[in-house]
């Protein structure tokens, strides 16, 4: 696997924590040279000093990708280092917890900024240099793409239209040999519950989960290694989210109850 990777130009977003960290850090010991894009230059620079042990080439760039310009730059930064673009990893996201019936609609706006234009922004820019060399673009995303989530409506429209884009961008490269790839990990130890949007816009600071349970950021990386090698198509990393999508199709309203039960169980879950 490190020959199939080894010198591979790849660019992760959100890479300064959690499932992009651990991403980058996976392609980093493959041999890949890895550009981190995420707000916080400190974060990316502790974690390109740490990932030079593999010998590898490292680019940080300062990215908010809900900016455009901001990912235009991503990608010409990228260009002007690399000369070239192998795999794009959509990786940057946020959460939020509210009842629609509550929320503040700069709540929605903000997921679809970062989650839905943030993909879209990277993916146009880098798109041409993707089909070039006939790479790799993968969006991160989660079963509340395949099936909306109480209490998470800005997240789920988000995940959705993510969806539809990367599809059709999917559909439209099928002669070019483009490789998309979603990928839908389960409930992963990062910090985005941390950072999730309340109904007025804050971040609700506390997780409502017990994280210590939760799938590990380092499982999720090898997985987007592995999906890539293999050519996926789409790649859920749970049981649940498999009978999720099989049983939308089959008994619709059930899969509506149990996760009308699942998120109201949380502690001062806004689901009532």
């Amino acid at each position: 696997m490190k020959v199939r990777f080894k010198d591979k130009v790849v660019i992760v977003t959100g890479a300064s924590s959690g499932i992009g960290e651990a991403t980058a850090r996976e392609f980093a010991k493959n041999g890949s040279k890895v550009v981190l894009a995420a707000r916080s230059v400190e974060k990316l620079l502790k974690i390109a000093n740490e990932i030079k042990i593999f010998n590898t080439d490292v680019l940080v760039v300062k990215t908010d990708v809900s900016c455009e310009e901001d990912c235009r730059n991503l990608i010409n930064k990228t260009i002007e280092k690399f000369n070239t673009i192998d795999v794009l990893v959509n990786n940057a996201g946020i959460s939020m917890r509210a009842s629609f019936i509550d929320v503040d609609l700069m709540v929605l706006h903000r997921l679809m900024d970062v989650n839905f234009w943030g993909t879209v922004y990277c993916t146009k820019y880098a798109l041409p240099y993707l089909i070039e060399r006939k790479g790799s673009l993968i969006g991160v995303s989660s079963v509340a793409g395949f099936h909306g989530l109480p209490g998470r409506t800005g997240y789920s429209a988000s995940k959705f239209a993510m969806h539809g884009f990367l599809e059709t961008v999917r559909i439209e490269n099928l002669k070019k040999g483009l490789h998309v790839m979603i990928i839908a990990p389960g409930f992963t130890s990062t910090e985005i519950r941390k950072h999730a949007l309340l109904a007025n816009g804050e971040e609700q600071a506390e997780s409502p989960r017990d994280e210590h349970k939760l799938m590990a950021p380092e499982y999720v990386a090898k997985w987007v290694i592995k999906g890539i090698r293999k050519k996926k198509r789409n790649k859920l990393l749970t049981w649940e989210g498999r009978l999720t999508a099989l049983f939308q199709r089959i008994v619709p309203s059930f899969v509506d109850w149990v996760y009308y039960y699942e998120m109201s169980r949380e502690p001062e879950s806004p689901v009532k």
